[in-house]
This record gives C-alpha cells, structure tokens and sequence, in this order.
C-alpha cells in the first residue's frame, strides 16, 4: 500500500489555515475507508515556527504538500485534492 504524508504549512489565527485544515482532513476521513486509497499521514508546520518556510510561504499559506510537494496553496479544493491521493496509488 502506497503512504502519501501531507504537510500543511499555515501558522496560528489564519482562518484560510483553518478552513485548509477541514478540507483536508474531510477528504483524510472519506479515503480512509477506501481499498485503492494510500495510507495518509499529516503534519502541520507553522511559518512562525520555521524561518526558511516563512520566508518561502509567508504570502501564500495556507500551502499544502504531498509527499513534499506542493499540491495548492490559499484555497484547498477537496476533489483535486481526493484525486491527486487517488493518483498515487
């Protein structure tokens, strides 16, 4: 079975953050029930926290990673997101 670890970059206060937040883990909970989806994992970073991502992401959190990557930043579409796991299997 395929792992796909996502990194949500945002900091503390950011309602774009939050709202990044409940889409992803929505779309964490609808494909962990399904055969053909990866093992999921998630992280979350503050920029507040890291001075190298800050200076990177300041003005584009929230930012999310798949496996390192970035997949999207700002606003986190949940069907993109569900098809882009979906893919890495």
């Amino acid at each position: 079975m395929e792992t796909a670890s996502l990194t949500l970059i945002g900091k503390p206060g950011c309602h774009l953050c939050d709202d990044a937040r409940a889409v992803v883990t929505r779309v964490m909970d609808e494909l962990q029930s399904r055969p053909d989806a990866p093992a999921l994992t998630l992280d979350e970073v503050s920029i507040l926290d890291d001075a190298a991502l800050n200076a990177k992401y300041a003005e584009e959190i929230p930012v999310l990673l798949i496996n390192g990557r970035v997949h999207n930043y700002w606003r986190i579409d949940p069907v993109r997101l569900a098809t882009a796991l979906l893919e890495l299997t």
